[in-house]
This record gives C-alpha cells, sequence and structure tokens, in this order.
C-alpha cells in the first residue's frame, strides 16, 4: 500500500484560476478570469534586467535581497507612507508575495494558534494558513459594498489569535479599506496583542478619491505588523515574482529564517531592476493609476450597457458584477462556464473566494487590466451572446 501523501493542500484540487484558464484556451475564449495584463511593463526597466543578466553578476545575491533593491524599497516606503526602517534589517526580497505570504505563515504561526481571514479570499491564503498549523477565523464581507461588519469582525478573535492576514487593496473585491475600517481593525489586534500581515500588492492601483493606507502607520501597529508589496503588480511584470517585505527588524529576522529554507535568493538582474523601478517619479505611479481606472471605467460602462451592475470597485484589476441583475438565475459558477464555452469570454465565479458558509453566489469577478481594444472585444462578445437569448 502506499502511503498517503500530505492532504492539507492536495485537498483543494487545482485552483479555479487555473481552471477557467484551461477553459478559457481550450474555447477560445477571451481570459478576463486570472489577473495579470496583456502588455509587459516600463521598456527601462526591462532593458535593465537584461542589461544585469548580459553584465552580471549572476551568482547568488544576499538571502535578505540585493543592497540596491533593500535600499529602494527602504526608500520607497518613506516616500509614499512615511514609514521608516533600515534596509539592511527591516525590508526582505522573496520570489514574489506568495512567498512572502508563505513565509510570514511559516515563520509566525505556531499549530492551533487561530489566524483571522477576511473573505472572499486570495485563494492561496488558507491552504498556507493550514499548512503552517493555523486555525482560521473568517470574517465575510459581501458585495455590492463589501463592508467590514465591526461584529462580525470581533466575533473572529479569540485569546487564541495570533495573526490577522489583511489584502488591501482587496483581491477578488476591488475594496480599499477606509481609515475608519482600518482603526477599528488595529484597536481589536492591539486589544488581542496579535500580529498583522498586510498584503498590500496593488498599492499603486487605487481610484477616485480613495487612498491606500497601510496599517502599519497606524498608532501602535508599526512593531507588530509586516507589509508586503510585489513588482509584478507595481511594474506590470508578473512574471518576475519579485516580493518584498517590510517590518520591524524582530519580525523580519523571524520571517527570513522561513526565506532561507524556501527560496533563500531571487535573481538579482531582476532584483535590481525592480530597485531601479522603484525610484521612477511620481508621474509613473499617477500614469498606472490613471490607466487602470480608465481601464475599469471602460469595462463598467460597457457591461453597465449590457444590464450588468457592478460592485463597488475602488482599486486592484478586478470589477464584479451582478449576474442576477440581467436575469440569469443559475449559480456563478455556472454563468463563468456558459460564458466561457458559448460567448467566448472567461471570468472566475466569486463563490470560490469564500471558504465559509454563506456566501452568495451571485457575483463574478473580471479582470480588466487589459488593453482597451481587448476589453472592447469582450464586451461585444457578450453584447451578442445575451442578445440572441
Amino acid at each position: 500500500m502506499v502511503k498517503q501523501a500530505n492532504d492539507v493542500l492536495s485537498g483543494f484540487g487545482t485552483t479555479i484560476f487555473e481552471v477557467m484558464s484551461k477553459l478559457a484556451i481550450k474555447h477560445k475564449a477571451i481570459n478576463l478570469g486570472q489577473g495579470f495584463p496583456d502588455e509587459d511593463g516600463p521598456d527601462d526597466v526591462r532593458r535593465m534586467a537584461a542589461k544585469g543578466l548580459i553584465e552580471g553578476p549572476n551568482q547568488y545575491p544576499p538571502m535578505m535581497g540585493t543592497t540596491e533593491l533593500r535600499q529602494a524599497v527602504t526608500d520607497a516606503n518613506k516616500r509614499f507612507y512615511g514609514i521608516a526602517v533600515e534596509p539592511s534589517t527591516g525590508v526582505l526580497i522573496t520570489s514574489g508575495a506568495t512567498e512572502a505570504l508563505a513565509d510570514c505563515m511559516m515563520a509566525l504561526i505556531n499549530p492551533g494558534d487561530e489566524v483571522v481571514l477576511l473573505e472572499p479570499l486570495y485563494d492561496c491564503y488558507l491552504p498556507l494558513v493550514l499548512r503552517a498549523g493555523g486555525v482560521p477565523k473568517f470574517v465575510r464581507l459581501d458585495p455590492p459594498h463589501w463592508e467590514l461588519d465591526p461584529d462580525r469582525l470581533r466575533r473572529a478573535f479569540s485569546d487564541k489569535t495570533k495573526l490577522v492576514l489583511l489584502n488591501n487593496p482587496m483581491n477578488p473585491t476591488g475594496k480599499v479599506f477606509s481609515l475608519e475600517e482600518l482603526e477599528m481593525l488595529a484597536d481589536i489586534i492591539i486589544e488581542h496583542d496579535a500580529y498583522a500581515v498586510c498584503d498590500e500588492v496593488y498599492e499603486h492601483i487605487v481610484f477616485g478619491l480613495s487612498r491606500h493606507i497601510p496599517l502599519a502607520t497606524l498608532p501602535g501597529m508599526g512593531d507588530r505588523t509586516v507589509r508586503i508589496g510585489s513588482a509584478g503588480k507595481t511594474f506590470s511584470l508578473t512574471g518576475w515574482k519579485v516580493g518584498y517585505i517590510t517590518g520591524a527588524d524582530e519580525l523580519i529576522a523571524k520571517i527570513a529564517k522561513a526565506h532561507q529554507f524556501v527560496t533563500f535568493t531571487t535573481p538579482p538582474a531582476l532584483q535590481n531592476a525592480v530597485a531601479f523601478g522603484l525610484n521612477k517619479d511620481d508621474l509613473f505611479y499617477e500614469d498606472l493609476r490613471i490607466s487602470m481606472q480608465s481601464k475599469r471605467d471602460f469595462f463598467k460602462n460597457g457591461l453597465r450597457a449590457i444590464g450588468f451592475e457592478a460592485a463597488d470597485c475602488d482599486g486592484t484589476y478586478f470589477l464584479n458584477v451582478d449576474i442576477s441583475s440581467i436575469g440569469f438565475e443559475g449559480t456563478d459558477e455556472e454563468f463563468c462556464r456558459l460564458i466561457t464555452t458559448e460567448a467566448g469570454v472567461a471570468a472566475v465565479p466569486v463563490s470560490a473566494f469564500y471558504a465559509s458558509e454563506g456566501a452568495k453566489t451571485n457575483f463574478v469577478r473580471f479582470c480588466f487590466c487589459k488593453r482597451e481594444d481587448v476589453l472592447q472585444d469582450a464586451i461585444h462578445r457578450l453584447e451578442k451572446f445575451f442578445a440572441a437569448k
């Protein structure tokens, strides 16, 4: 008899992104399910990476990250948020934000510790928490406004709470948490002497009057919070997998112990190219925000013309729409399979991002970080399909 492999991760099966992407390929559908841009990032950043590959060095960089990138992350924290850390001890470079999350879970969670998760939640959160031995406690946010309910939040905490995993701006909702919501969360975290791990990969993709406020900047949170950033999202280079963690020296030291046994290092040429990118002027970051907001508005208006009602979206790559608004009576998963196979447009069901009971099944998530002609084609296909119904 073959002994059973670990069942924590294998029990999750294939991610919804992979399932829908394969279905999109099979049916030649426009893939608005998986969250990645269809154009590569800045030419000068990519040229810096190419230069680094040719000129070197291409051997192991320091385990904590290259000096250049750690300094650039430090400068960016100070520049955008007034956060002050030492580059040598307060910054850790990882092979993407997912590795950063895994490092944090392994470093901070002991078996039996409770972890507060806000859902709908990004698909890797729950597996990473469970694999580290954590006990998830869910706080459900509902569309279309994604309010953080104080009673639900407080009920999720206990004397066993070790940390909160916060995604802000939030995938898949597109929510940007307000100062009042963050203050409420910070007060409860401090009351329970817990940590906060903040996934802030969409920090520069925030729309309208909303602004991104790192939880670490709130009173009492600096020494108990780590924040995770991503070059992939900031520079539209998702395949590079360069992430960075910022936090108090003591926390970064603990997380680095996990990092050294996971990937140890990240390609130095990519690290230094990202360092170059982080030092770009404010115009780059403003152009990124304006470009993504324009794509959101274009796609949202196109869907509205068909009859779809959209949930609030103040940031990220994602727009969630109510499928019942056009009279569809099935589930979100049925809808996504239908439009992928019949209309030639792929989306993902929002219910796939919930782990607890009570999730609504009438919302689907579209990714709008595509070229305008691609979004227009998707709108046309959906309009043609539903007009024929």
